[in-house]
């Protein structure tokens, strides 16, 4: 699809909504600090849209779906309004695919991401205090436990970071023709 402005603009606003309501749903299923002031912002921008689809869908255990169902409305409007501006021709199933497809590989971006910057927090400040390398080692350190387990640190190396990024990038080249 070309960049024009009013692309530009759809794509930016939809993405970022996607971002904020996906890093909600990932924290919640990491236990992140919920009193962290970034997880305050994220959910304070979630909240509006959230409150009424909370109202309806019950919690299971842990996992709040409500957030995941608002991630996937936005995503499937926002490539509705992209596909609109195009005039490409689309069915509803289409639309559904490339909004799943495009929810797991922006997951998979921001454990990318977050990883990435977990270890490089890890070499530079591994102590500090601050809300930002804290949330980011909530997020992560489930993940890098469940790698632990498979691949156990050898010798004080851990090598987790990388089987996950091995794993991201094997995931997200099976998603390539599914993400717009």
């Amino acid at each position: 699809m070309a960049q024009d402005p009013i692309t530009l603009i759809i794509r930016t606003i939809g993405e970022l909504f996607t971002f904020f309501v996906l890093m909600r749903f990932l924290l919640q299923m990491a236990k992140a600090d919920y009193y962290n002031p970034i997880s305050q912002a994220i959910v304070k921008i979630t909240n509006p849209p959230l409150m009424p689809l909370q109202k309806m869908m019950p919690r299971a255990g842990r996992f709040d779906m409500s957030s995941l169902l608002l991630a996937l409305i936005v995503k499937g409007l926002t490539l509705f309004l992209l596909f609109t501006v195009a005039g490409v021709q689309f069915n509803i199933i289409q639309l559904l695919i490339y909004s799943v497809a495009g929810l797991v590989s922006a997951i998979l971006t921001i454990y990318f991401w977050a990883v990435l910057g977990s270890v490089i927090i890890s070499w530079i400040a591994p102590q500090t205090y601050h809300p930002a390398p804290q949330l980011l080692m909530q997020l992560t350190e489930p993940l890098f436990a469940l790698c632990r387990k498979v691949i156990p640190p050898i010798g004080g190396l851990d090598l987790s970071p990388i089987a996950i990024f091995l794993i991201i990038q094997l995931l997200q080249s099976q998603l390539r023709a599914f993400v717009i």
